[in-house]
């Protein structure tokens, strides 16, 4: 999927694209067993996110500043709200927010219809000591976005195809 996005936010979002894959790969679960905390205590956030109701798509990277992103692709408010009520992400917010919450609210000004695109980052320049995350974290970020009209897709998408963006030109495959 395309968004049409200004320069500065498409860097943003390909500098926030690299970050969260090292601590993605602490919690991903080994074949065939059910997503569990591992020994250093780093949920499978990946599979919290698909067996999210209302989650449309999942996507990792690693950035080359060392950042590890997870890009989540939700069908609206309501969804983003079914994950930042489990018992997963509220687990999470216990460990790294330090009680810090937005006012007036979880995604207040957040329209309630439309995808909504949610980026999660975070900075690991260490291996955790003792299984310590939060002391080997130096950075994590939540971020939302929802995409603009427009833009051009040619022989498949980033998003899934599942989240609408009105006035998408979608290409069967790229052009020889």
């Amino acid at each position: 999927m395309t968004y049409t996005f200004s320069r500065p936010l498409v860097a943003g979002l390909a500098l926030a694209a690299i970050i969260w894959s090292p601590a993605l790969l602490l919690g991903r679960p080994q074949e065939g067993k059910p997503a569990q905390q591992n020994t250093g205590g780093f949920p499978d956030l990946v599979s919290g996110l698909r067996a999210t109701p209302g989650c449309l798509g999942v996507e990792t990277a690693q950035t080359t500043s060392g950042k590890g992103v997870i890009f989540a692709w939700f069908e609206n408010k309501k969804a983003v709200l079914n994950w930042y009520n489990s018992e997963m992400h509220q687990a999470m917010l216990s460990r790294y927010a330090n009680g810090h919450r937005r006012p007036g609210g979880p995604l207040a000004g957040v329209p309630d219809e439309g995808p909504v695109l949610a980026i999660a980052s975070v900075t690991m320049p260490k291996p955790p000591v003792n299984g310590d995350l939060v002391a080997a974290t130096t950075q994590i970020a939540i971020e939302l976005y929802a995409p603009l009209p427009g833009g051009l897709a040619t022989g498949g998408r980033f998003a899934p195809s599942s989240v609408k963006v009105p006035g998408l030109i979608e290409v069967p495959s790229v052009p020889r």
